[in-house]
């Protein structure tokens, strides 16, 4: 699938937002980018617009909580030097005593067993090519709670624990573990998603900031991460807009 001598870069969740964004950046900084998403018109689009563009690219529909199809998908590649672990999302803002345990599990296996799949079916390639970086996109949420948060702040928790534990345990192989952890972002989904469609309620997450994150500025502190010097292990990035201070702390011009 992958060109022999090109660095390749896989992200998944690459159909839209930072998985997107991602792609592009790593695309101009000379990878081969393989797209991941479900939805496979949006990748395939993707990965036209980066031809294009003169950039390397290809596009494979897969869904990372599917293990035999995040397999197969593995099996296909013939080298992998970085997985950006972008696919993941929210349901949902009911508190615990209310929320949907089928939201809670839903998150969980996006946003954390989507991250183990691939990340154990493309270790080996990772290891074996010399020069490894694994990136997990946890959030702010993966290190301190709010309310209405609790499913996915409870996912984003295993999302950091599993980019804490891995680095643990593979140091000494040639393979980074580099965790992103970005506050608030606004891109065309992750609200509307969250809120089931209602465009209304979405709108209010950010009712006067005046500048969230974009789905390019937390891209570019990936791509900045992605592409230090092999010795050089960003651990842990916390990246937030300006206007907030924490989770629950957010100056707003109402």
């Amino acid at each position: 699938m992958t060109a022999a001598g090109t660095p390749v870069a896989v992200i998944t969740g690459a159909s839209s937002g930072i998985g997107a964004a991602t792609a592009r950046g790593l695309a101009a900084a000379g990878y081969h980018v393989v797209l991941t998403a479900r939805r496979k018109d949006r990748i395939e689009g993707l990965a036209a617009e980066l031809a294009a563009a003169g950039h390397r690219a290809t596009a494979y529909a897969l869904d990372v909580t599917d293990r035999p199809a995040v397999d197969e998908f593995a099996s296909s590649l013939d080298r992998c030097d970085v997985l950006v672990n972008n696919a993941g999302g929210a349901l949902g803002a009911d508190p615990v005593a209310t929320g949907d345990p089928a939201d809670w599990r839903q998150m969980f296996e996006v946003n954390v067993i989507g991250a183990l799949n691939t990340t154990q079916a493309l270790l080996p390639a990772l290891t074996s090519g010399g020069d490894g970086t694994v990136v997990i996109l946890s959030s702010t949420a993966g290190l301190a709670t709010y309310e209405g948060g609790g499913g996915y702040v409870a996912a984003k928790h295993g999302a950091h624990i599993l980019a804490e534990t891995l680095r643990l345990e593979i140091v000494g192989t040639p393979v980074r573990v580099i965790e992103i952890a970005p506050g608030m972002v606004k891109t065309e989904e992750f609200a509307t998603t969250r809120f089931r469609g209602d465009e209304e309620r979405a709108a209010k997450v950010y009712a006067g900031v005046a500048q969230p994150l974009t789905a390019d500025d937390v891209a570019d502190t990936i791509t900045w991460a992605v592409t230090r010097p092999s010795h050089v292990n960003i651990d842990l990035l916390v990246v937030r807009p300006r206007a907030q201070a924490s989770n629950s702390k957010v100056h707003r011009e109402l």
